[in-house]
């Protein structure tokens, strides 16, 4: 993948996680400077989204772990354990913010 590629798909997500927690019921702060999004919820606790141009991932770091994901047939991937981006950030917003959060 060329980079110009990769900054497309990852700008792509962070705009699509970006109009997800806005239209979210659950008090989530969203915030992108300089390629990492952060998502800072009511009990002080955050999510960290950032590219790993390098790499070509998108690193995620939640309060319970690290997460690294790679584009796999058209979706960004856990390369640990092989979850999808969108499902995994739902999961970590819901145990976050002690509310059920869907994003995708």
């Amino acid at each position: 993948m060329k980079d110009s590629e990769f900054h497309a798909l990852v700008e792509g997500r962070y705009q699509f996680i970006e109009q997800a927690i806005d239209n979210c019921d659950t008090d989530i702060d969203c915030e992108l400077n300089s390629g990492v999004v952060t998502l800072t919820f009511v009990n002080g606790s955050k999510i960290i989204i950032n590219k790993q141009e390098p790499l070509h991932q998108i690193w995620v770091a939640t309060r319970e772990n690290g997460y690294h994901f790679d584009w796999k047939d058209g979706k960004w991937i856990d390369n640990r354990g092989g979850r999808e981006l969108i499902e995994l950030l739902s999961d970590a917003c819901s145990k976050q913010s002690g509310e059920k959060v869907t994003l995708g």
